[in-house]
Formats: structure tokens, sequence, C-alpha cells
């Protein structure tokens, strides 16, 4: 496993191994204590897929309270995934990270909790799975705009397919802090 950082603490690029020869490749895509020693949490609770046409764009969504960590890959196509660090408090806060992750490259990327989680596909269908370390809580969810002017994500395609969650969702300097995850050192 090989971990690449972010410039963001605790958002990092993962590139797992990958064992491959004329038959197909074997990699493992998560292992609790090789990832422990990057930082990464060893226990993970749910498990999702996500399938988006061409032209879609989700997020920006969290959780809080019971905020969610997110271990997030493309089993299928390519999309642009991006972290949002929405910390009360956070010396990063406000501030973004990106990348391509796809079923070519085998890329993972790690969205520590207290981050908003969005991503945009990049050509055909994207089949995305993530691995959660809480709970999903329909209670606690929300959405930031992914086009914020103040967060400024510098996003590959222009506009996209939005869910009517996604498209009324606010800036996030009009989000009540209270309805934002602490930082805590």
């Amino acid at each position: 496993v090989r971990v690449l950082e972010t410039g963001i603490p605790g958002l990092v690029i993962v590139e797992p191994a990958v064992f491959g020869d004329h038959r197909g490749f074997f990699m493992e895509t998560w292992n609790a204590a090789r990832y422990r020693v990057h930082g990464m949490p060893d226990r993970f609770v749910q498990a999702n897929l996500s399938r988006s046409r061409d032209g879609v764009i989700r997020g920006l969504h969290y959780q809080h309270p019971q905020c969610q960590g997110k271990l997030v890959s493309v089993l299928e196509g390519r999309a642009w995934d991006v972290a949002v660090d929405i910390r009360r408090g956070s010396p990063t806060f406000g501030k973004w990270a990106a990348v391509e992750l796809s079923a070519e490259n085998k890329r993972q990327f790690y969205i520590p909790e207290g981050f908003a989680h969005g991503f945009c596909t990049l050509g055909g269908p994207v089949l995305l799975s993530y691995l959660c370390t809480a709970e999903y809580a329909a209670e606690f969810d929300a959405s930031i705009a992914w086009n914020d002017p103040e967060i400024a994500i510098d996003w590959p395609i222009e506009g996209g397919e939005l869910s009517a969650k996604d498209a009324a969702a606010p800036r996030l300097a009009d989000i009540d802090p209270e309805r934002l995850p602490g930082y805590a050192e």
C-alpha cells in the first residue's frame, strides 16, 4: 500500500498493491492492519455502491452528528472525487482536495470524518464503492452547494445533472455553525 498526502492532514490517496498477470489481477481493497499504520480506521460499519451515468454531479454530502469517514473507490468508469474540510476551527476549513478514481488506476480516497464528499462522472457509467465508519442516519444528512464560490472547487466538467437535494443545497457560509462538525486535534 502506498499512501499519498493531499495537503490536508488525514485526507489521503491510497494506491493499493496490485498483483497481475495475463489472467487478470488481485488486490486487497482494505486491510485493517495495513491501513491503520497510515492513520485510517480499522473498522467500517457500512458498505455502499453508487451507480451514476455520464454528466452527473453528486454532493457535497456530509452527516453531523454521527459523521462518516469514507474509503472511496471506483469499480467501473472514472470519477473525479472531492472532499472538503468542514470542521469548525480546522486550519484547513473550507479547503478541498480531489483525485481521479477509476477502475483502471485502482486508487482509493480516504475521507476522514468531518469532511463533505462529492464526485462527478468523467464519461460513461460510474460504479463507485465506499466503506463508511458510521451508519447512514437520514436525520443527520446534509449538503453543501457543489459550486459554492467560496470553496471554489475546480470541477472538470461544466455543470452536470443534480438531484433536487443537491440543486437546493446551501453555501457553506450559510450553514449554522452548530450543524457543522468541530475540529479536535
